[in-house]
């Protein structure tokens, strides 16, 4: 499968000891536009709606399953979208060391893996330590968007956000660009999920 110029894989990034990259620079003409990221883009789906909806914005997926991360930039590719790169890395690894400060004028965190034992719990993405790493990589004002489906890691994550007040404050629910009737973001999980009756969890903040 070719993924032409879209995919990014994380052996092509410099060793995160050099620092922050310029990710303008990935668009070429179209460095100079605002930056959204979404962590955890599984096949594209959001990616290629939101992407054609905002065409003035470039926007950075990251997923770490291989096989999605190379379907999702090859469906970019067909869809002959320029303002969207993929990368194949681990997300927070990606923020911490290749984000510049700064940097992001929206985040998307849609259905992460909730980890349900108890013993995993440690390995879940939404924790105090990275809301302040992100809190660092977004513009002032920019805004936070995470959607789950699991009541526990909601819990979990309303509870985080408890402990950040001093950087973010809540914001009303707004369904993104490119959702379709009542979608809240339309990605494949949100689909699926809906089919089975589920219930979502939406929250919107944004940096003090």
């Amino acid at each position: 499968m070719d993924v032409g110029d879209v995919g990014v894989s994380g052996d092509e990034l410099p060793p995160w000891q050099d620092g922050a990259v310029d990710l303008g620079a990935w668009f070429v003409t179209r460095r100079d536009r605002p930056l959204e990221l979404e962590i955890g883009s599984g096949k594209g789906t959001f990616l290629v709606r939101h992407a054609a909806e905002l065409p003035e914005v470039n926007l950075i997926g990251v997923e770490y399953a291989r096989a999605y991360w190379r379907h999702a930039a090859d469906r970019c590719r067909r869809h002959g979208l320029d303002n969207v790169k993929l990368v194949h890395t681990e997300a927070e690894l990606f923020v911490r060391h290749y984000v510049p400060e700064n940097a992001m004028r929206r985040v998307h965190i849609y259905f992460p893996d909730p980890w349900p034992k108890t013993r995993h719990h440690k390995r879940r993405l939404i924790k105090e330590p990275f809301l302040r790493l992100l809190h660092q990589k977004m513009e002032p004002e920019a805004t936070l968007r995470i959607v789950t489906d699991h009541d526990d890691y909601h819990d979990w994550i309303l509870a985080a956000i408890t402990r950040v007040v001093d950087l973010f404050e809540a914001l009303p629910w707004h369904n993104a660009e490119g959702a379709e009737g009542d979608e809240l973001v339309g990605t494949n999980y949100e689909r699926k999920f809906r089919r089975r009756s589920k219930d979502f969890h939406a929250v919107a903040l944004r940096r003090r």
